[in-house]
């Protein structure tokens, strides 16, 4: 919880905007970026059953951790799988053989267990420039942003009436904007026919264990790489995305609980979850409440859901895909606009580090990938760099040279 805030009466109706903003997060998680998992396992070469597998436990592992960390610490912490590392993995297991693939799971997942119980990660993130992370969340953000409307040219009439109904309620009722967008969104799709849950039937997922394998080619092509990508580009945001929103929630229990639910959850596919990053802004803000003691059950809300899908295997993953990519854009766009506002403001507020957190936020937006390394860590590390030489101390020559100074003076 921020600090300096007190918790209010809880009553039924707050229960409505953190479910919603909880639920929308999961919507854009599953309808944005679960594709990469089915490709990575039909790179794999992996059957029906496994591929359910694969769906249940991270499903399962992240709903748990979510709801769990959420009701533990009072806090939006959305969990979700490393997007980055599904798109890594997309590639890696056309040359890894699956065994020992899982084995690489398990090496990653034990080494972000070191890390949370080493709390080196928490120290490092407190480091950073309030600026610096507000820079750093707008530039991951922008592009989110501007998906909002860069939809037009394809669905125009989707696009504009949930930016006008998105625009008309912030006007009239703040509150039930995203709410508002959602519920519209789905009606004028139903519709106009361009969604069929009709033939989508649920059935109940079932584990399928692996016995893991362990090599030297894994280990370094699969679970360095894997853990370097989930740190840099899902746990550094994410804690700043919290961070950003006022709550000061170590890191050290979110890694460690996540990793160990990685650790657990690895045999039977998961390939890891972790903090979430751009899904939890949207869990994170006055969107979801007014009230930020109030935002903890968007973290359950979405945890519930999870383990929904993850019950059902594929079947509910399937439901949330079969929604037009337009709308998951324009939704995640809008329902992030407050953020991205917001974070420009921090990153600007500060006359002296405005420069540097201004070219932090676009090093971020421009997301570079270098070195199998994602844009965030390296707009992170421009931001710090250029923070350091405009506003880092310098040695003092004077002071330096003052022995030298008095020796003359003397003589």
């Amino acid at each position: 919880m921020p600090p300096g805030s007190t918790p209010t009466p809880f009553r039924l109706s707050d229960v409505l905007h953190p479910a919603v903003a909880g639920l929308i997060s999961v919507i854009v998680n599953y309808g944005g970026t679960f594709i990469l998992v089915f490709q990575a396992a039909k790179v794999a070469g992996l059957s029906p059953a496994e591929t359910t597998s694969w769906v249940w436990s991270v499903s399962i592992g992240v709903g748990v951790t979510g709801l769990f960390l959420s009701w533990r610490y009072r806090a939006p912490i959305i969990t979700a799988w490393s997007t980055p590392a599904a798109a890594f993995l997309v590639t890696a297991l056309a040359t890894t053989p699956y065994a020992e693939a899982v084995g690489a799971y398990i090496v990653s997942a034990l080494a972000f267990v070191i890390l949370g119980l080493s709390g080196c990660f928490d120290r490092l993130i407190r480091l950073i420039p309030p600026g610096i992370a507000s820079g750093l969340l707008a530039g991951i953000l922008l592009q989110f942003g501007i998906g909002a409307f860069s939809g037009a040219s394809v669905e125009p009439l989707l696009v504009g009436l949930l930016s006008v109904a998105y625009v008309v309620l912030k006007r009239f009722s703040a509150r039930y904007a995203v709410v508002g967008i959602l519920v519209l969104g789905l009606a004028f799709l139903s519709a106009q026919g361009a969604v069929d849950f009709a033939g989508i039937e649920l059935r109940l997922a079932a584990p399928v264990f692996t016995m893991p394998a362990f090599s030297w080619n894994a280990l370094l092509s699969v679970a360095l790489p894997l853990f370097l990508v989930t740190l840099t580009g899902q746990y550094m945001p994410g804690m700043i995305v919290l961070r950003n929103d006022g709550f000061r929630t170590s890191a050290n229990p979110i890694i460690t609980v996540t990793g160990l639910g990685s650790l657990l959850m690895a045999p039977f596919g998961s390939h890891g979850f972790n903090l979430a990053a751009i899904t939890a802004a949207i869990a994170t803000g006055k969107e979801a409440h007014e009230d930020p003691s109030k935002r903890w059950v968007a973290g359950v809300a979405a945890g519930v859901c999870y383990v929904l899908v993850g019950v059902f295997g594929v079947t509910l993953a399937g439901v949330f895909m079969t929604l037009p990519a337009t709308f998951i854009t324009t939704l995640a766009g809008l329902a992030l606009l407050s953020t991205i506002g917001g974070s420009l403001a921090g990153a600007m507020a500060n006359p002296k580090s405005r420069e540097a957190s201004l070219i932090t936020f676009l090093a971020a937006a421009a997301n570079i990938q270098m070195l199998g390394i994602g844009g965030a860590f390296w707009g992170l590390v421009i931001g710090l760099i250029a923070h350091f030489v405009l506003n880092g101390r310098l040695p003092d020559r004077r002071r330096a040279a003052g022995p030298a100074i008095d020796s003359s003076a003397a003589e």
